[in-house]
């Protein structure tokens, strides 16, 4: 695996900058594992079925086109359609906030670099953010839509 970056840079893909695709498959590894084994996450892990191998290829399939490699996801499932494929289930902030503090475990456990991390966690925050669909408790963009 290659040395992370300390830094983002914008010559490079996010992707290359965790360590490219090795990286990438232990950083879904350690969410989805600690997702699984942390009580802490009992909220969002109630969300999954009970085997998350389906989920982990996702993820991982998403997560690289995401970062600026291969669009997996695409190949393998078409188009992602974030928040229509999470309209089924019912995510408001605390669901969001789990979900990125198990990110942001899994970044930790890659030993990810702090302005690196924090660079990704603002990116994962504003695609978790968009998918809180609980009545009440939905985005302000979609609030704003909807005359809120």
């Amino acid at each position: 695996m290659s040395e992370p970056s300390q830094l983002p840079n914008p010559e490079r893909t996010p992707l290359q900058a965790i360590g490219g695709d090795s990286a990438l498959r232990l950083l879904v590894q350690h969410f989805y594992d600690h997702m699984d084994l942390d009580p802490e996450y009992a909220l969002i892990r109630a969300l999954h079925p009970p085997t998350l191998d389906s989920a982990r290829d996702k993820l991982y399939c998403f997560l690289s086109g995401w970062m600026g490699g291969p669009p997996l996801y695409v190949e393998k499932y078409g188009n992602p359609m974030l928040r229509a494929r999470h309209l089924p289930f019912a995510i408001g902030s605390r669901e969001r906030d789990q979900w990125l503090a198990c990110m942001d475990q899994a970044m930790r456990d890659l030993g990810l670099a702090e302005p690196l991390r924090q660079s990704l966690y603002n990116a994962f925050y504003s695609t978790a953010d968009w998918m809180r669909n609980k009545p009440g408790d939905l985005p302000e963009a979609i609030t704003k839509l909807h005359g809120g």
